[in-house]
């Protein structure tokens, strides 16, 4: 439970992370995939079927193989937000931020105090709370709020037109690492449904992360680069199919 964010770790020293993105629970993939040394992988707790026990059970093998686990998660509010950290997810992508207010709550969530007040529980996600006593005979735990605080990738994801007029106002939140565009979202938003890949929406999108990168906050593409699995999968049967007779 230790092991440093190996993304938290490429974006301090400036360098790209690379990753592969799950959308279903298939801890096997993730053991196939270690021989490629990817710094992580990134889990849609939000759209993908993942009970607890599977997160639970991706955290363990990413682990067991040097990868870090970050995910999407369904919601920003503290006890979902803390039921995805205390299976050992090192990053969160909170969806739907389209205000300060949205932005300081993701924070709190993710962070243990002084940065925030994720609550604090034994079980993996924070070592089964295995601390021998101090010198003054208790556990002191201190430490390991500041690491776990220092090692915690805090992803925000906009999705809202709300967010053009709002932007300024959450960028002014501290904690948050790194900035996405949800462009299916966004285009809904804006009249655009089923438009998300229109260049309409990836001007609005360009425009959007350009603000984000003048106000000193980073784009995930900036230092996170990733394919998702089932899009590898279907690459490889195209090139299949594109032997046949």
């Amino acid at each position: 439970m230790d092991q440093p964010n190996r993304v938290v770790a490429a974006m301090r020293e400036g360098r790209k992370a690379y990753g592969f993105q799950l959308t279903f629970p298939a801890p096997q993939i993730i053991e196939i995939m270690a021989p490629l040394n990817f710094d992580y992988v990134w889990l849609d707790c939000e759209h993908g079927p993942f009970s607890l026990q599977d997160v639970e059970a991706a955290c363990r093998t990413a682990e067991a193989v040097g990868v870090t686990p970050i995910g999407r998660v369904p919601s920003i509010q503290s006890h979902v937000v803390l039921q995805y950290l205390d299976r050992g997810l090192k990053g969160i992508m909170g969806p739907h931020i389209s205000s300060k207010a949205d932005a300081e709550q993701l924070v709190r969530a993710c962070r243990f105090g002084p940065e925030g007040d994720r609550s604090y529980g034994a079980n993996r996600g924070t070592g089964y709370d295995y601390f021998e006593p101090g010198p003054d005979g208790w556990p002191d735990r201190r430490e390991f709020y500041k690491n776990a605080n220092d090692n915690m990738l805090v992803g925000a994801l906009l999705e809202d037109a709300q967010v053009v007029d709002d932007l300024d106002e959450i960028l002014e939140v501290d904690g948050i690492d790194y900035f996405g565009v949800g462009q299916n979202d966004f285009g809904q938003s804006i009249g655009l449904p089923g438009m998300g890949d229109s260049p309409e929406v990836g001007e609005a999108k360009g425009k959007i992360l350009d603000r984000v990168r003048a106000g000193g906050g980073r784009a995930g593409d900036d230092f996170m680069i990733a394919n998702w699995v089932h899009s590898m999968l279907l690459d490889g049967g195209r090139q299949i199919i594109a032997g046949r007779d």
